[in-house]
């Protein structure tokens, strides 16, 4: 039987030698689904590439006295090298300037001209040159790209122009009958409201001064333009319209296009309209993700913020870099990107919850077994709850990332990885070593253990590919029947027997003092002097004010209340349950005069989720519950019943 299809593609970049964190932030997602389906057994095609023609890369080209494709073949390479040192899992790089391409937007101009929904005009408006967009008075009324902030030219030229007016509404028809075609869903209200609705325009798709471009072959002085040639290479790149269509036959129509939000609005308006005209079925779903920025701007040069993302992989390793991206930003919403945070997070979940699990679970067993896994021939309450735990967050992991919820498929993954944890604290392998009586329990807590690491080395394979294979090192596997997806789902697969071996810190901690500005000691005292004559601005001091990256460390989420019960003995306490999607959690909070278990079961509230845990009246709290007002008019944060539990709040 044939495997399902599944085609994803990125967008193709410009070709650049300053790509930046945020570029990687599409792709590395987009791996993280290709790698995941493959694992699933779909028989995946995952697509991505450069755009390399336009005016801009022509005036670029002319500035360094070299061709257009010289440019473009200088560096298109550093592309390919970072996705390479991102371990992106492409199948196909395909350029704008490839031959198979070239031939295939020359024949789909001419379609769409022989069927009548190109015609020959005039135009003349407002052109953005970096975005390579075309706007209207009424949307750029102040003379500036919508999109960018730059200025716009006037452009007057003779074009070719796409009927977009003429599918104005069977586009807008399709998308309200197909509700999966568009996410998330801000983005397609916004299309349909913003720009549908409204009316569409006609596009110009061709362009007369300049001709860094593809020809257009019946009217040679006209190239097309950008859009109209870029959008193609996702049927192109399949070999539409060529002598050889059996990839086209194969993988169309795409089951995900990931495009960033300013560019949503080409693909789900100028490319479904194309497809449309030319009887090509539409992508199932175009998904578009926020931008990542540092310290709430974007990122470039010109602020001093950028660092190319190599640096980021050298200094603090692949799977930190790739994990903070996944884990760290909620898909389909703007996020912030602070290396301070990467190296905090890395130490907190990777180095201490998954490195040093990893690390204490291989010693003991070395100590205990001389490096052999021994055999398993009981179960105990502990272990009865670790293994229907790793049920749960499995079946939790997939659900979240059939919706492209990435980062709270980690959250799933996580909670296996701590609760294995907890399971070395509650059995305790130190103290049970010490009784000989105690040797049987002693095997089964060991084994428990590699098995529950087997298991998490498996679902790490589409997030931290590299981790897994020095996981599989140190337990003494290698990939094969026991490393498969289905695999995970089945406790007790490795062999007795098996010679585990430590090896290095799958993690080393990262010291965090790099991130502590001291001020020099001539400014200290300058402070001091200025704090004693002035009282206010000692208080200020006292109550200081945090940067953006301290703020970006509290994780604030969404959270559904399923249980609530008074605590004994204290007037003023609830016990609360909360769902936070990827996990259940309590917390305890001093409410109780406020609000009844009435008011509160099936709300959805405000949670700080990373506060350390304390225990009040016995009960271990793993949490804060938002609130507002001074006694007696205290309210808690209420969410839309339409937040999910876990999406995290910005």
């Amino acid at each position: 039987m044939d495997k399902e299809k599944f085609y994803i593609t990125t967008p193709i970049y410009y070709p650049s030698a300053n790509f930046h964190i945020g570029h990687c932030y599409c792709t590395v997602a987009a791996d993280s689904i290709a790698r995941y389906k493959r694992e699933r057994g779909f028989d995946v095609r995952f697509l991505t590439g450069t755009d390399e023609h336009g005016q801009k890369i022509q005036r670029k080209a002319e500035a360094e006295g070299v061709t257009p494709k010289e440019y473009v073949d200088k560096i298109v390479e550093n592309a390919k090298e970072l996705w390479k040192s991102l371990d992106i899992s492409y199948d196909d790089f395909i350029r704008t300037t490839d031959e198979r391409h070239v031939k295939t937007v020359q024949k789909i101009f001419k379609k769409l001209y022989d069927h009548g929904d190109i015609y020959k005009s005039e135009y003349e408006g407002l052109y953005c040159t970096p975005c390579e967009s075309f706007w209207t008075q009424t949307q750029a009324q102040d003379g500036k790209c919508p999109d960018c902030g730059r200025d716009l030219e006037l452009v007057k030229e003779e074009s070719y122009f796409l009927k977009l007016s003429k599918y104005q509404d069977r586009l807008l028809e399709y998308i309200e009958s197909h509700d999966e075609f568009m996410k998330p869903g801000i983005r397609k209200n916004e299309m349909i409201n913003n720009f549908i609705k409204p009316g569409l325009q006609d596009l110009c798709v061709s362009r007369t001064t300049f001709d860094w471009g593809i020809p257009v072959t019946f009217d040679e002085k006209h190239v097309v333009n950008v859009w109209a040639d870029a959008l193609s290479n996702y049927i192109s790149a399949l070999g539409c319209y060529s002598e050889n269509d059996e990839l086209f036959k194969k993988y169309w129509p795409a089951d995900l296009h990931l495009v960033g939000k300013e560019i949503f609005r080409f693909h789900t308006i100028i490319w479904p309209i194309m497809l449309m005209a030319l009887d090509i079925p539409l992508p199932k779903q175009v998904f578009g993700h926020g931008w990542l920025v540092i310290n709430g701007s974007k990122i470039s040069k010109s602020l001093g913020n950028y660092a190319d993302p190599r640096d980021y992989i050298n200094k603090y390793g692949l799977d930190a870099v790739r994990y903070y991206l996944l884990h760290e930003v909620q898909f389909g919403q703007d996020g912030n990107f602070s290396e301070e945070l990467l190296a905090t997070k890395s130490n907190s979940d990777l180095a201490n919850d998954l490195g040093n699990l990893v690390s204490r679970t291989v010693a003991m067993v070395e100590k205990y077994f001389a490096g052999t896994i021994p055999s398993s021939k009981e179960d105990d309450e502990y272990s009865i709850n670790l293994k229907q735990t790793i049920k749960d967050s499995i079946s939790n992991l997939e659900q979240k990332m059939d919706a492209l919820d990435i980062s709270n498929a980690l959250n799933c993954l996580w909670e296996i990885i701590r609760r294995t944890n907890k399971y070395i604290d509650e059995e305790m392998p130190w103290a049970i070593a010490k009784d000989e009586s105690q040797k049987e329990k002693l095997k089964m807590v060991m084994y428990n253990l590699i098995e529950s690491i087997r298991i998490i080395s498996v679902l790490l394979k589409p997030f931290l590919p590299a981790t897994s294979k020095k996981i599989w090192e140190q337990i003494g596997i290698q990939e094969g029947a026991i490393t498969t997806w289905e695999s995970s789902k089945e406790f007790g697969l490795i062999q007795v027997g098996t010679k585990v071996q430590k090896g290095q810190n799958l993690f080393d901690r990262i010291d965090l003092s790099i991130f502590k500005e001291e001020a020099p000691k001539e400014k200290k005292l300058e402070k001091k002097k200025e704090n004693n004559k002035n009282e206010d601005n000692k208080e200020q001091e006292k109550i200081g004010l945090i940067s953006i990256d301290e703020f970006s460390k509290i994780s604030l989420k969404a959270a559904k209340v399923l249980e609530v019960e008074k605590v004994e003995g204290a007037d003023k306490l609830l016990k609360i349950q909360i769902d936070l999607g990827s996990e259940k959690r309590t917390i305890v909070s001093g409410i109780a005069k406020y609000y009844s278990k009435e008011d509160l079961i099936g709300k959805n509230i405000v949670v700080c989720t990373n506060l350390k845990p304390v225990k009040l009246r016995g009960i271990e709290s793993n949490g804060m519950l938002l609130a507002a007002g001074e006694d007696p008019n205290v309210k808690l944060l209420m969410l839309d019943d339409s937040i999910l539990p876990g999406t995290s709040i910005h």
